[in-house]
């Protein structure tokens, strides 16, 4: 079983920035692509930004050029650097990672519970 932990989630005003972190713990072999998502109420969770393991990065078109995606392999932690934020940017943080087995394989998907990011205007 593998738990996602978020934080950093919080109260800003636009233009503002925040850093959201998740940390993989548990057991497992090897993390893979780890991402973050959003959701607000009465929408689908869409995605935010995905890293893979060698950090490729992919990025939703409103969030290019203000959010940057990174992550410590090492201990296995992700993160999201959020300027310039907007209030079109207030919603549910997700977490999400897949792990790998020995072979490399995929074998598992997880999500944090989230935390809440909210932009005043």
């Amino acid at each position: 079983q593998v738990q996602l932990v978020e934080s950093g989630g919080g109260l800003v005003q636009a233009g503002g920035s925040l850093r959201l972190s998740c940390a993989a713990s548990g057991s497992f072999f090897r993390i893979g692509a780890m991402g973050w998502y959003r959701q607000v109420p009465g929408k689908q969770r869409e995605l935010v930004a995905t890293i893979t393991r060698s950090s490729v990065t992919r990025y939703a078109d409103p969030v290019k050029g203000r959010f940057t995606i990174s992550r410590d392999n090492a201990e296995n932690t992700v993160y999201l650097q959020m300027n310039s934020l907007e209030p079109e940017d207030t919603a549910v943080y997700y977490c999400n990672a897949e792990t790998l087995g020995i072979m490399w394989q995929r074998e598992s998907d997880y999500w944090g519970r989230g935390t809440q990011v909210t932009v005043s205007s």
